[in-house]
């Protein structure tokens, strides 16, 4: 069995106060998340910079403190593990990876989480805005004390 490893991250950046998140509409039909496989000498983290990098063109600050790893199979006698790690939007002008992407899209979580095509991106969108909020909730309590 051949197993295969993917790394990427769940993408937001706030605007007026809201949390938008990217997805891809992806040249083959589908609509995903920023991933892809890592290159021999890469690590993890240099491997999801380096796909949102290519894929949508923008800098972020990578969260590897929180990860979602999804596993399935692509095709048969393959395994294939999926990590997304959390990025927030540091620089740069969202612009397609011409090869595999037709539009980036920044949407609000329901929106973003109903254009996605497999559930296990919906899950992982699902996990990601829940980790976001119950963090947001504590640095205000923080901040209020």
């Amino acid at each position: 069995m051949k197993q295969e490893y993917s790394y990427g991250a769940v993408v937001y950046r706030s605007e007026e106060g809201k949390r938008l998140y990217l997805i891809e509409k992806m040249r083959l039909g589908h609509v995903s998340l920023p991933k892809g496989h890592i290159e021999k000498g890469e690590t993890p983290r240099q491997c999801a910079m380096r796909e949102i990098k290519e894929e949508t063109g923008l800098d972020v600050l990578l969260d590897t403190s929180y990860g979602h790893t999804v596993s399935y199979s692509p095709a048969p006698g393959v395994n294939k593990d999926v990590t997304f790690y959390l990025a927030e939007v540091s620089s740069g002008t969202p612009t397609p990876q011409i090869e595999e992407v037709s539009e980036i899209l920044f949407l609000p979580f329901e929106e973003a989480r109903d254009l996605l095509t497999y559930d296990s991106d919906k899950e992982t969108l699902s996990l990601a805005d829940s980790y976001l909020s119950r963090m947001q909730k504590r640095l205000t309590k923080e901040e209020n004390r």
